[in-house]
């Protein structure tokens, strides 16, 4: 019984090679020629089985590749019932017809190979570009130039009928055409053309060859019988039989090496090389059109190349002055036109530059996720340079920073139009913004000093201009608490001093400190749902008590968070009573996932919870409830943030120990 795995491909390819061995050891002339019919049987026994494998890959292959592997087979079939006909007809005969029915069946493998390859090719790599192409022609036709000025002139010596005369013309032909056609595939495909292509190449290279080293001796009279030469065409079919088993391997031709420099340079030198061999030993037509065409299609490569190089170019420099997610002009568009028409500025035509800043933006983002910030700039940048259009142009400086230049004539009317073009509002948020404007005139300012002083105004309005609503909101809950208690309003402003000195001790950038020192104000709001009994009680609270009292974390996040621009305020809100070892509430956070805001202001209340006086106990000294902070560093307060409270506290520590 055969194995599991056993494959007939694999039987007769077995065969196949003891047949090749064979006839390899008849023509090198080991064994003697005892009964030559056998070991033309040899021979004709490796193209049968050879033909047998890429008959059956064609039967269980489908599409392309099963028209490829099916022509493969009808040629090789072909070549080789010419060799059977020749052997069993015409071998004995004096003087053999020429042209006979076994030209016509050697003559048959050149349509089919050439069908068999471009199918395959087109199966496995469908979309190869133009370039990649030219590649493979200016290859190809130089390599058959090559071929043409060895052999053709030799062999394209014809006399005799027009049949004889297209016979003999024929294989040469044949012969170059088929190594042209390889050479292509080969450059086309590079190193990424797979087992199945090497096999295929070496194969019909080797063909070519054969065929032209042979029909070269036979026209000069040296060719004789069993030589090595003859053992050519049957290792063919065995080379093409091992790529008939080969695993199929898609072409990826996005990987392909089209546009590599080397091969297409190389074999257009040699191209050149035989024009100019032919001004001193002359060549036949044939080699000097194939080296024309290969020069011809390496000019149309070159152009082809040139274009595509400008385009890229043009693309590039539009990509790197555009911002991505807008559109707009980028900063690098926005210096480089500032540049251009702050030269021309004059006082009668000035230049407006105005920088635009969100507000309300971050907090948007906070609320509603990153991708609905990159939407909603997005659609803001294509209204400013709407309402700008035909006055001006608009640009993206990056984050919620847009910028403007456009004609000074109606500076007014065009800043009114760039600011309502920057408004956005829904049920949860509202979005304007805060601009600074400067006008050139052409009396020799700088324009990267304009564009700082614009920055610089366009901070200051947003500064000193009307309250957004993540302020208002703000002030509104400091309002309540006041007016709850108004110790309670002393102590988280006391904390949110605190808080602020540490911040920047820590690095912390303009908007991380606002959130930060907002949240310390409002850390306790959730006392207001605590009863003064609980909240202002003369003792230690008892187990139910301090449950109750740890509710006004969560109870400060609901609150706050019902203004989605400070939701970032709320979060650390909730989470300002956490410990660093994870034994603080309400969600027993640890290290690192305690945000460091909330961290910040752990440390801060504990210190002036310490040295304030509370209706159970007095104050502590200063140094004493410093030296408290250090202590629990580590267990519930972060070592950096205390080593930050100590530094922020130096300047003043010589007046409180």
């Amino acid at each position: 019984m055969a194995p599991r795995n056993w494959r007939p491909e694999r039987w007769l390819l077995t065969a196949a090679l003891v047949c090749l061995g064979a006839v390899l050891l008849r023509n090198l002339g080991v064994i003697p020629p005892v009964l030559p019919q056998v070991w033309d049987k040899a021979y004709n026994g490796v193209e049968f089985l050879a033909v047998a494998v890429c008959g059956l890959r064609a039967a269980r292959s489908s599409g392309g590749e099963r028209l490829a592997w099916g022509m493969f087979t009808v040629g090789l079939l072909g070549f080789a019932a010419g060799d059977v006909y020749y052997t069993a007809a015409l071998m004995d005969v004096a003087t053999p017809p020429y042209p006979s029915f076994a030209d016509l069946g050697y003559l048959s493998i050149y349509p089919a190979a050439y069908i068999g390859l471009i199918c395959l090719l087109r199966a496995r790599a469908p979309r190869l570009g133009t370039a990649l192409w030219l590649d493979g022609v200016v290859c190809a036709l130089a390599g058959a130039a090559v071929g043409a000025a060895l052999v053709f002139g030799v062999i394209a010596e014809t006399h005799g009928s027009f049949a004889t005369v297209a016979t003999n013309l024929a294989y040469p032909l044949g012969d170059l055409t088929m190594l042209a056609f390889v050479i292509a595939v080969m450059v086309v495909t590079g190193g990424a053309a797979g087992r199945t292509w090497r096999l295929l190449a070496v194969a019909f290279a080797l063909w070519a060859i054969a065929d032209g080293t042979y029909l070269y001796r036979v026209a000069v009279g040296t060719y004789q019988e069993y030589t090595v030469l003859d053992t050519a065409w049957p290792a063919v079919y065995v080379l093409v039989a091992f790529a008939a088993t080969s695993p199929t391997r898609a072409l990826d031709t996005r990987r392909l090496r089209g546009g590599m420099l080397a091969l297409p340079a190389a074999f257009t030198l040699i191209a050149l090389g035989l024009l100019a061999v032919d001004h001193y030993l002359r060549l036949n037509a044939v080699a000097l059109w194939l080296a024309t065409g290969s020069i011809a299609a390496a000019v149309v490569r070159f152009v082809l190349t040139f274009r595509e190089n400008l385009r890229t170019l043009g693309v590039s420099e539009t990509e790197a002055a555009t911002d991505e997610l807008t559109g707009l002009g980028n900063r690098r568009a926005l210096l480089a036109e500032l540049h251009r028409r702050a030269a021309t500025a004059t006082a009668e035509d000035p230049l407006l530059l105005a920088l635009f800043d969100l507000d309300g933006f971050k907090a948007y983002n906070d609320t509603f996720g990153h991708l609905a910030g990159d939407a909603l700039l997005t659609r803001l940048g294509r209204e400013l340079a709407a309402a700008v259009a035909g006055s001006g142009s608009a640009f993206r400086m990056g984050g919620d920073e847009f910028c403007l230049l456009a004609s000074g004539a109606d500076a007014a009317e065009t800043l009114r139009r760039a600011s309502d073009a920057l408004v956005a509002s829904g049920e949860r948020f509202t979005i304007r913004s805060s601009y600074g404007a400067v006008h050139l005139t052409g009396d020799g300012r700088d324009p990267l000093d304009a564009l700082r002083i614009a920055d610089q105004r366009m901070y200051a309005a947003k500064r000193g201009g009307r309250r957004t609503n993540d302020e208002t909101v703000h002030q509104v809950l400091l309002r309540v608490a006041a007016e709850h208690d108004g110790a309670l309003r002393d102590h988280v402003d006391d904390v949110a001093d605190l808080v602020e000195a540490v911040a920047v001790e820590l690095g912390l950038s303009e908007d991380e400190r606002v959130e930060v020192c907002r949240a310390a104000a409002l850390h306790d709001i959730g006392k207001v749902a605590i009863p003064d009994a609980i909240l202002h009680a003369p003792r230690a609270l008892d187990a139910n008590e301090w449950e109750y009292m740890r509710q006004h974390t969560i109870i400060g996040e609901r609150i706050i968070s019902v203004a989605p621009e400070l939701t970032g305020v709320a979060r650390i809100v909730r989470s300002s009573h956490e410990r660093y070892d994870g034994g603080g509430y309400p969600d027993g956070l640890a290290g690192e996932a305690i945000p460091l805001g909330a961290r910040i202001v752990a440390v801060c209340d504990a210190y002036d919870a310490m040295v304030t006086t509370r209706a159970y106990r007095g104050a502590r000294p200063a140094s004493e409830a410093l030296r408290e902070l250090v202590r629990c560093a580590g267990s519930q307060f972060d070592p950096a943030v205390v080593a930050a409270f100590e530094a922020a506290l130096a300047p003043t520590a010589v007046a409180v120990i």
